[in-house]
């Protein structure tokens, strides 16, 4: 649909929707710096209303930190319908603004509409240098593949709409998804910046995050765009404490199903890799991690920053020259 329509031209535009990136870039005319802007709206995700307002914030400045941007300033999105309650809106707001305000993002309006369905999100704009952009393009033969948040919220997800998940297990997932990405994007823009000032190159060299396409989807872009292909160890992955068991039951989200169509034959897996786990590498995930394509010789050092600043991160595969098909999971 969107190739049909007339292109645009617009020698500012650093990155556009052609490319499949998590967020567009604009360069500010006569400036140093250029704009990162993205738009995300969730249905519920949790039962609590603030909880649900932290994870759809959390989701929506996901994209800014994607791109080595930082988020600041948004406006709200609210589809409201008519049967909620104030205390319920205002429960959500308050959950998004905590969230905001942690990520140093200033609400500075929104809009709201009436729906059948309860919606939230945010339009978040940010600030990236030109020279520093972060893209799902770029991965290079050689490089390790890191994630920085387990898998599995859309699978628990499921279960607790159907009333068949552990608290504890909702308790996990929703502070997982309420996580920002700022502290795995502020590590590894530190690690950019030691580096270029050493060597005047980045070590990482293809960013984005994990989202409604689950992570083979996600994994499937980056390998398309960057001209390679990943290997992936399934055994490497951290998943949400009971996620594997809300797959072996069967609590599959229709996107799941959708992205396992998609892909099709661009996976091949090994015959060591678990069919419920196989489920979780195709679960669409709500504010999950960073998947990074880091050169292999900066992966310590990568390691290290992201463990300063509390990021449990996981090296979960590398790149390879390109094959067919383009994700091997072993």
């Amino acid at each position: 649909m969107l190739r049909r329509l007339p292109r645009q031209s617009d020698p500012n535009v650093l990155v556009g929707f052609d490319t499949y990136d998590d967020a567009g870039v604009y360069l500010l005319p006569g400036s140093q710096h250029a704009l990162v802007q993205t738009v995300d709206i969730l249905t519920p995700i949790a039962d609590d209303p603030r909880e649900f307002g932290q994870i759809a914030a959390a989701n929506s400045l996901s994209d800014v930190y994607a791109m080595g941007g930082r988020p600041i300033s948004a406006l709200s999105i609210v589809c409201i319908p008519e049967k909620e309650s104030p205390e319920v809106l205002e429960a959500i707001l308050r959950g998004g603004l905590e969230k905001m305000t942690e990520a140093g993002c200033t609400v500075i309006g929104g809009h709201s509409v009436r729906d059948e369905e309860l919606k939230f999100g945010y339009a978040v704009t940010g600030l990236v240098d030109p020279a520093r952009i972060w893209r799902n393009v770029g991965a290079l033969a050689g490089d390790m593949l890191l994630l920085t948040k387990p898998l599995g919220t859309g699978v628990l997800a499921t279960a607790l709409k159907q009333e068949h998940a552990a608290d504890a297990d909702v308790a996990a997932a929703v502070a997982s998804m309420a996580r920002l990405n700022r502290a795995a994007a502020e590590a590894l823009q530190e690690l950019s910046a030691a580096a270029n000032s050493a060597t005047g190159a980045s070590p990482i060299h293809a960013v984005t995050d994990i989202t409604g396409f689950g992570l083979l989807g996600h994994a499937r872009e980056m390998a398309a765009a960057s001209g390679v292909s990943f290997a992936i160890e399934h055994g490497k992955i951290a998943l949400l404490a009971g996620a594997l068991e809300a797959s072996r039951s069967g609590f599959l989200a229709g996107g799941l199903k959708n992205n396992r169509e998609f892909l099709g034959d661009c996976v091949r897996f090994a015959d060591s890799v678990p069919g419920d786990f196989r489920h979780l590498l195709f679960d669409p995930q709500t504010s999950g991690g960073l998947l990074v394509s880091l050169a292999p010789e900066a992966l310590s050092a990568a390691l290290a920053a992201l463990e300063r600043r509390g990021v449990t991160v996981r090296v979960i595969g590398r790149v390879l020259a390109k094959t067919s098909p383009l994700l091997h999971v072993v």
